[in-house]
Order: structure tokens, then C-alpha cells, then sequence
């Protein structure tokens, strides 16, 4: 459980959003930033992955120098200046390709994804923190330890696939329920489905969009997660 409260909110706001601005070093324009849109999950580490092209200018800048950023905003604002962003600095490394664990949640948020990196010359990578800066609005600027803000995902993935496969086998009512408690939207044609749980909350996909809803406490085992969802199931 992260206890810091402005650690909470930026890690809250980081697992709400699935893609963001990753600024690497420019081996073309030595000593620029060069910024690009990537996708991302979070592993049982806590860690965001990517899947990133061999052949993509910022593979070609993480291989020549590994240090990047990834911002990530707060969406559906009208005036950006006053909504929350994170900018988690780290160091971007291949991931073993023993890890089939974190291959397999980045697939569950991204399906069309699967086997990239076998196909398409895709690589996993993993950016391990530095440190995180925190705008969660105007003059409210911070920054934020990674050991404050990390926190590793309780679960298996064996653990968490159950549950993801129990609720949209059985319990997509629920589902629906909760989306209309957290006023996200959905078509007949595109149901929502679960793709990730972890302690503070779960993922829902529609179509090719992630939506996140937070758990209002902490839970560390199946049967909390279990009287989480029918807790909220009633709301």
C-alpha cells in the first residue's frame, strides 16, 4: 500500500492511462529529445512495458543511450495546463524473453499486439524508474521517489487470469455496472472486458480504448477482490 499521498495520486493517475509521450535521445539530432507515442502496461513489478519496432527511430536512441522519459497525461480536460501529468524518468532495457508473464498482461490490454515481436521484429521492453515528477495541477508540482511510488501487482498471472476469465465469462452485467457507476461509455458492439487487476483497482478494455477503476481499498488476496467487485456489483 503506498501510504504517500501525493505518490498515490501520480501512481492513481499513471495506471488510469495506457499510453504516453516517450522522449529519448536523438542519435540523428545529437542532443535533442525526440518524442513518440507508445502504448504501455504495467508488470508485476510495477514497471511500465513497451513494445517497441527494432527498426523504430527510438529503438535506434534507446540502443545508443537507454536513459528516456515517459509523460503521461490526464485526458478529457479542456485546458491541459490544469489537469495532472507524470513524467516517470528511467532506463529502458530489453526484457528477458523468458518473461512471458509480462508479455502475456501487455497482450491481455493490447491483443492486437501478440506475437509483434516475433512477426514484425518487435522487442519488450521495460523502463526501470529513476525518479517520477508529479504536476497533479497548476503550482502544484512534486517530485516523487521511485520507491514511494512503485508497488508490485500481488498477483500471479495464473491468479489474475482466473479472475479475469470468471468475470467475463459469468459476471459481464457487473461489468456493465460498473461502467455506468464510473460513467464510462460503451457500445452494444463493443462490451467492455476485463484485462488486468491488480491491488488498488482493475482495467477495463473497450475496443481499443483502457479504462481504469480504482478500488476504495487496498486488497492483497482473491477472496478481498472477490468482495471488492460484489461490493461495488451493488453500489
Amino acid at each position: 500500500m503506498i501510504k504517500n499521498k501525493k505518490a498515490k495520486s501520480a501512481r492513481d493517475l499513471f495506471l488510469s492511462e495506457y499510453q504516453g509521450i516517450l522522449s529519448t535521445h536523438s542519435v540523428d539530432v545529437p542532443g535533442y529529445p525526440f518524442g513518440s507515442v507508445a502504448p504501455y502496461c504495467i508488470c508485476k513489478d510495477g514497471f511500465p512495458v513497451i513494445l517497441i519496432s527494432s527498426i523504430a527511430q527510438h529503438t535506434k536512441n534507446i540502443l545508443a543511450d537507454p536513459k528516456v522519459s515517459l509523460t503521461v497525461t490526464e485526458v478529457g480536460a479542456d485546458d491541459s495546463q490544469t489537469v495532472g501529468r507524470v513524467t516517470y524518468l528511467g532506463d529502458a532495457e530489453l526484457m528477458d524473453t523468458n518473461d512471458s508473464d509480462s508479455m502475456e498482461r501487455y497482450y491481455h490490454y493490447f491483443p492486437q499486439s501478440r506475437d509483434y515481436h516475433l512477426t514484425h521484429d518487435f522487442n519488450f521492453y521495460v523502463i526501470k524508474p529513476i525518479r517520477v515528477r508529479f504536476i497533479k495541477g497548476f503550482g502544484q508540482i512534486y517530485w516523487v521517489e521511485k520507491d514511494d511510488f512503485l508497488l508490485a501487482n500481488p498477483f500471479t498471472l495464473d491468479e489474475e487470469k482466473q479472475m479475469l476469465d470468471h468475470m467475463n465469462a459469468d459476471h459481464l452485467d457487473a461489468i456493465r455496472h460498473y461502467c455506468d457507476l464510473c460513467t464510462i461509455y460503451y457500445k452494444d458492439s463493443q462490451l467492455p472486458e476485463m484485462v488486468g487487476i491488480d491491488s488498488e483497482g482493475f482495467n477495463l478494455r473497450i475496443g481499443s480504448k483502457i479504462c481504469r477503476i480504482n478500488f476504495t481499498e487496498p486488497v492483497v488476496t482473491a477472496a478481498a477482490v472477490r468482495k471488492a467487485l460484489v461490493e461495488m456489483a451493488k453500489a
